[in-house]
C-alpha cells in the first residue's frame, strides 16, 4: 500500500491550514491600542511573576517590546501571528505585528506570549530604523528559557535583546521565534 499523500490529502492540508491562519489573523488583527496596552501591562505583570529574572532585566531594558498573545496554528504548514506594544520609560510609544510562518512536521494549535527586552541604544535603533526586524537577522536576541534565567544577571548581560516566552497554553510539539518578523503598525 503506498503511503505517499495523494493530491487531494495535500489540497485538504493546504486548504485547512489557509483557513486557519486567516482566522488566527482575523481575531486578532482587531485590538485597539488602549486593549493592545492593557494587555501588553497584564502580560509583564504575569511574566514578572514567573520569571524575577525578567523583572530585573525591564529595570536595566532601553525598550520592551510586549506580545501578549500569539496564536499558532499548523497542520504541515503553519504560521503564528499577533500584536503588540513597544514600551519606553514605562510608556507605550508604538504598535508592532509578529508573524511567523512554518512548514514542517507540525499539527495543532497554541497561544503565547513573548517580551523583548531591548538592552541597548543599536537595538532600539534598529526596530525604530528597520520597515520590520526579523529574528535571528540583524541585534542578537537570546529567548531566555530556565537554565540560562539561573545563569543571567544583570552584571551578566551582554547581548542586545533577550526574549521570554511564557503562558503558553495549547497542543503544539515545538516552539521558537526564530524567523519571526516584527512590523510597525498604526493604531
Amino acid at each position: 500500500m503506498n503511503n505517499t499523500p495523494s493530491i487531494l490529502q495535500k489540497f485538504i492540508l493546504i486548504t485547512a491550514t489557509a483557513f486557519a491562519l486567516t482566522t488566527i489573523s482575523n481575531v486578532t488583527f482587531a485590538a485597539s491600542a488602549e486593549d493592545l496596552n492593557k494587555d501588553a501591562a497584564q502580560a509583564l505583570q504575569i511574566l514578572y511573576k514567573s520569571s524575577p529574572v525578567a523583572e530585573s532585566l525591564s529595570k536595566k531594558a532601553k525598550a520592551i517590546l510586549v506580545f501578549p498573545k500569539i496564536l499558532k496554528a499548523g497542520l504541515v504548514f503553519g504560521g503564528a501571528y499577533g500584536e503588540g506594544v513597544l514600551s519606553k520609560h514605562d510608556k507605550f510609544v508604538s504598535y508592532y505585528n509578529s508573524v511567523t510562518a512554518t512548514f514542517g512536521w507540525q499539527a495543532g494549535a497554541e497561544s503565547y506570549g513573548y517580551v523583548v527586552f531591548l538592552m541597548s541604544d543599536k537595538a532600539v535603533k534598529y526596530l525604530d530604523d528597520s520597515m520590520g526586524w526579523e529574528i535571528g537577522v540583524g541585534p542578537t536576541v537570546v529567548v531566555v528559557n530556565e537554565g540560562i534565567a539561573k545563569n543571567l544577571s544583570t552584571s551578566t548581560l551582554k547581548n542586545d535583546a533577550y526574549a521570554f516566552i511564557f503562558d503558553q497554553q495549547g497542543l503544539m510539539a515545538s516552539l521558537s521565534i526564530e524567523g519571526t518578523k516584527i512590523s510597525r503598525i498604526k493604531r
